[in-house]
């Protein structure tokens, strides 16, 4: 028989072996730890609780006596899926290596990053780390993983699970080529053998019991439950899960429940569960993923240390855990994957203790239920419902309550002639009134469908335009309600509105009245002052309309854009001097600058002001022309583009004035 001293360990690792009560190495402990000690990289296959930590925190204990660590490089790395798990592990190694010198550093999340720099900055001989956390410090700059000598990957198939591969498969690429690789899994799916054939080189395999198999000191059962109706299936399974619960009775010499670990899919559940159980008067608290670490460190704490009785969990708590004095696991779901669940079993009778797994399943479990058997490579032995445990009244008659005929109508889900049987669970319906009393009522019923329909012809009449106040005239097509009010009002009431205000007709009449005016503003904007006095002079021959749009200001373009038509135009005005009125452009005053600084020529001297005005008066003579028509305006032909005309025409002065310069 293999023991400890057979293994060539350091003398202080047996030391520490001895004062922990160990004498016999498991399985995998006499496979995994002589490859280990001769530097070769080790892949270890075995189910939970056969003691896979000391496999590989032993050698490697052993391995690094020899040599100092430097800062910000560990010389080992051990990487963990959950944080209890690489608690657990830092946990082994200060009862292992107590009798050395051997220092080590935690990286999980929930705790801050100063006191973690801290201990790397010193230098670390063991680096225990999850992924997450790992890769964290190493981009903040804190971390070099080049002087990694032993690297452990520590439940495997759960990190495939939790979507770490491609994490371990980047840390992998920055340690060194040389390391020795410790790879210890429970099962080996396909992903976890691609990467163990691209990482490990040459590995010894210890495979010492079947993949995915439970231990044999754990008795199994499975407890079927139908539920009435499928939204009262968790509340009958927490009934379900107290009556199992009681069932198994306080702790004797001979059996009986001491504590429990009871596993959910989901973190809800957890917490809805620990809540229903507590308020039953059962000990009980929850720990999951969302939960902080301090939170979750003095639940696991309390239950370690008997102070609480049931925890309940979701997979956080499944993998690597050692709570050696488990009773009973309890299964309130069925775990989606096959593997979790022989890790929730094997929480209870570990070293060789005697432990209860119950497991609840629904008739929607059955695919998940098919794929354990399957996985485990045997049926799951049935257990009947405890004894006592019935359904309460309600909830039988829940399940056996039909639907109302009224939420079913329409829906095909009772024939018409079942809708028509009488039921013997309802109250007998209230009797008809009588025909006299109908008969009264008929004809005011009747009068209020009649003011509907005629409401609702109304309504229709006015969404097809037919408007009723003809004091606002036609309605605006397009626009909707939101039409400014302005906008509704006739333009002649408008004028007269604004004579009967000021008692009469502004003389100032509409510079805008006159195309000619509009256009010659387009054209050049600067005018002088004989041209404003020959546009109102013209403009006075203009309609008593046109001088009431002048006194209504800036907004007589807008009334006109709406309603062009309303001013008709003067018998004795020739078609040029017609007046339109156009909306004035709003960025008129921008072109005036612009064109002003390009009209303005630079010469050496004193720009001559009185010689580059002469080509404006010329070309204001020309545009002129398109309001009274001249002779000379008329028989004078310029095709040529005004911007060459006016290049052309203020060459002139700047001429003129270098000779004047020059003289």
């Amino acid at each position: 028989m293999t023991k400890f001293s057979d293994l060539k360990l350091d003398p202080s690792v047996l030391k520490a072996i001895a004062a922990a009560g160990y004498e016999m190495p498991t399985p995998i402990q006499a496979g995994a730890i002589p490859p280990a000690l001769e530097g070769r990289d080790v892949l270890g296959i075995a189910q939970t609780g056969t003691g896979k930590t000391a496999s590989f925190v032993l050698p490697m204990i052993t391995l690094l006596g020899r040599g100092r660590a430097r800062a910000r490089m560990p010389r080992s790395l051990v990487l963990c899926p959950t944080r209890e798990l690489a608690a657990q592990v830092a946990e082994n190694f200060d009862t292992y290596a107590q009798h050395t010198r051997l220092t080590k550093a935690l990286l999980i999340g929930g705790v801050s990053f100063g006191e973690q720099d801290k201990l790397i900055d010193r230098g670390v001989d063991v680096l225990i780390a999850t992924p997450g956390r790992l890769l964290d410090h190493f981009e903040r700059g804190k971390l070099l993983l080049t002087g990694v000598q032993i690297m452990v990957v520590d439940e495997a198939d759960r990190m495939l699970d939790m979507g770490f591969i491609p994490d371990i498969e980047r840390i992998f690429q920055l340690t060194p080529f040389t390391r020795q690789t410790l790879f210890f899994s429970a099962t080996m799916a396909p992903e976890i053998e691609r990467i163990t054939d691209t990482f490990l080189h040459a590995p010894e395999r210890i495979e010492v019991a079947r993949q995915a198999t439970a231990s044999e000191t754990i008795a199994q059962k499975l407890v079927e439950l139908a539920p009435t109706r499928r939204d009262l299936a968790a509340k009958q399974k927490r009934d379900l899960l107290r009556a199992l619960i009681d069932a198994e009775g306080p702790e004797t010499e001979n059996g009986g429940l001491k504590n429990a670990i009871i596993f959910c899919n989901r973190k809800t559940d957890v917490d809805i569960l620990a809540k229903s159980l507590a308020k039953h008067g059962y000990d009980a608290a929850p720990i999951h993923g969302d939960l902080d670490q301090s939170h979750r460190t003095r639940t696991l704490e309390s239950f370690r240390e008997g102070k609480l009785k049931f925890l309940i969990a979701s997979d956080v708590a499944a993998r690597g855990l050692d709570i050696p004095a488990v009773s009973h696991v309890f299964n309130y779901d069925l775990p989606s994957h096959a593997e979790d669940y022989v890790h929730r079993i094997g929480r209870t009778g570990r070293a060789g203790r005697l432990g209860s797994a119950f497991s609840i399943a629904t008739p929607s479990d059955d695919k998940y239920l098919a794929a354990i058997e399957n996985l485990v490579k045997q049926p799951l032995p049935r257990a009947p419902l405890p004894e006592g445990f019935t359904l309460s009244e309600n909830d039988r008659n829940a399940g056996r309550e039909e639907r109302r005929p009224g939420r079913d109508k329409g829906r095909g889900r009772r024939r018409e002639e079942d809708r028509r049987e009488p039921r013997e669970d309802r109250a007998p319906e209230p009797q008809r009134e009588a025909p006299a009393a109908e008969e009264r009522r008929e004809p005011a019923r009747e009068e209020k469908r009649e003011a509907r329909r005629e409401d609702r012809r109304d309504h229709g009449r006015d969404r097809r335009g037919g408007r009723d106040d003809h004091h606002r005239g036609p309605a605006v097509v397009g626009m909707g309600d939101h039409v400014p009010e302005f906008m509704l009002v006739e333009l002649r009431r408008a004028l007269a509105s604004v004579a009967n205000d000021n008692g009469a007709i502004p003389e100032k009449p509409v510079e805008a009245a006159s195309p000619a005016k509009a256009e010659a503003s387009a054209d050049k904007p600067r005018r002088s002052r004989n041209r404003r006095k020959r546009a109102e002079d013209r403009s006075e021959s203009a309609s008593p309309e046109a001088a009431a749009v002048e006194a209504l200001g800036e907004s007589a373009p807008q009334i006109a854009a709406v309603q062009p038509d309303a001013v008709e135009p003067a018998a004795d005005v020739s078609p040029v001097d017609q007046p339109v009125i156009e909306p004035a452009a709003e960025d008129a005053p921008r072109p005036k600058r612009t064109r002003r600084k390009k009209a303005e020529p630079e010469t050496d001297g004193a720009p001559a002001a009185e010689p580059a005005a002469k080509p404006k008066r010329t070309r204001r003579a020309k545009s002129d022309a398109a309001v009274e028509p001249a002779p000379d305006a008329v028989a004078e032909d310029a095709p040529k583009p005004k911007r060459t005309r006016r290049k052309k025409a203020d060459e002139v002065p700047v001429a003129a004035s270098q000779d004047s310069a020059d003289a």
